[in-house]
């Protein structure tokens, strides 16, 4: 790959997460306190992810990968992804934001497939390349935070109380027609299949893998997977706006360390895989949620802020330790036949199902254990503590590895 190519695709790669970490982290800080949304509302807000993650697939399978260039589909998303989070900037009122939201993630979910198919057809050996290309999106979603805490303070009490932060939403709107524009000078990306060829429902959706769930350790792992997704929603729901209401300061800044980790734990998962195995590396990504929850139950934005900390570096080997090492799993028992739809089945049961579930029981718990307009934190966070350890004691239970073909992946 030359330095051209190299340097387009990194720059490619920074927007894409640039603008996901710009609006996203902030969102429930948002609903909550510039739209007065209640827990479900938040929650359904949340779950236009879960159907993006849906119908992305459709996208990608019947016009992506037919009809066009892989780029030019990019840029075209992503222009209309830049309308649609000006019309979020505007929005007043939480009725009118939901469909613009739900209208912007199934356009930009199908983007986080074309980054990755114009990156892998630069590329002679994806395994050893496409890190250096990817981690670059880790630093633009690390940038985003940075930027909104440390720069412009959108995130701080006093802002956020002047309605400051919906200024998020102009600033992903702006990186989303850069990268439309900057697409179109990106490498050719032409269609792998032939439009004459003909693609089912169970090849967009991977429901060829199914078979995979004939194998009751894939079964285990696949219904754990969604499971543990219940709790990695009340992440993604209530982090920001928990550190916010308790007194954090520039707290989207400070969740940017979670990201930090993640690129440090990723280094740590071949020495777990050929250590321990893949059953103690993903029971490790496991118990990881429940000590992280349980850290954000009883810490506090004074003496004991540095729990709060700790429990966001953990994001590393909450994600890496179970969704990574998932994935790697997932490719060693699809074989070389089902491995592309085997990925499609995972991540459809996980963004798609589980996010899906979980942002809607985040949402109900929230409002639950809310009084007087106040949350209840530390039961908000015990209930996915909670959730996070049955998963992780039914895995160590069930999951059996001792076949060679599972343990030394």
């Amino acid at each position: 790959m030359n330095s051209t190519t190299r340097i387009k695709l990194s720059f490619m790669m920074f927007l894409e997460f640039f603008i996901w970490g710009t609006w996203f982290v902030t969102l429930g800080t948002f609903l909550a306190t510039n739209l007065g949304a209640s827990g479900p509302e938040t929650g359904s807000v949340f779950s236009t992810q879960s159907w993006g993650a849906i119908i992305a697939p459709f996208i990608i399978g019947l016009i992506a990968d037919r009809y066009f260039n892989a780029e030019k589909i990019l840029g075209v998303l992503h222009i209309v992804g830049a309308i649609l989070m000006y019309q979020m900037y505007n929005a007043t009122d939480i009725s009118v934001f939901y469909p613009y939201a739900l209208g912007y993630m199934i356009v930009y979910m199908p983007t986080l497939a074309l980054v990755n198919s114009v990156s892998f057809n630069q590329m002679e050996d994806p395994e050893k390349e496409f890190s250096t290309i990817r981690i670059w999106g880790t630093l633009g979603w690390i940038a985003a935070g940075l930027l909104i805490s440390y720069f412009f303070h959108w995130d701080s009490q006093e802002s956020t109380t002047a309605g400051l932060l919906k200024n998020t939403f102009l600033m992903a709107g702006i990186a989303s027609l850069v990268l439309g524009l900057f697409s179109f000078i990106l490498p050719k990306t032409p269609p792998k299949v032939s439009k004459d060829e003909k693609v089912t429902v169970s090849d967009i959706l991977g429901l060829d893998a199914l078979k995979l769930l004939k194998d009751r350790n894939f079964l285990i792992f696949f219904v754990s997977s969604i499971l543990i997704c219940i709790p990695l929603a009340f992440y993604y729901q209530n982090a920001n706006l928990f550190l916010s209401k308790i007194g954090v300061d520039n707290p989207t800044g400070k969740m940017t360390i979670g990201q930090a980790s993640e690129v440090i734990f990723l280094l740590f998962i071949p020495i777990f895989f050929k250590k321990f195995g893949f059953k103690k590396t993903i029971l490790v990504g496991m118990l990881a949620w429940a000590v992280r929850y349980i850290l954000f139950a009883y810490g506090n934005a004074g003496e004991l802020s540095f729990m709060l900390l700790i429990g966001i570096a953990l994001h590393g080997i909450c994600y890496d330790f179970f969704f990574v090492s998932g994935q790697i799993y997932t490719n060693s028992k699809a074989g070389e036949k089902f491995k592309s739809s085997a990925q499609g089945l995972i991540t459809l049961a996980t963004y798609g199902i589980g996010m899906l579930i979980g942002f809607m029981v985040a949402g109900q718990i929230t409002e639950m254990y809310k009084v007087g307009g106040e949350e209840n934190w530390k039961m908000i966070w015990i209930i996915p503590a909670g959730i996070a350890f049955v998963v992780f004691i039914l895995f160590a239970l069930l999951f059996n590895d001792k076949t060679k073909s599972e343990t030394e992946i």
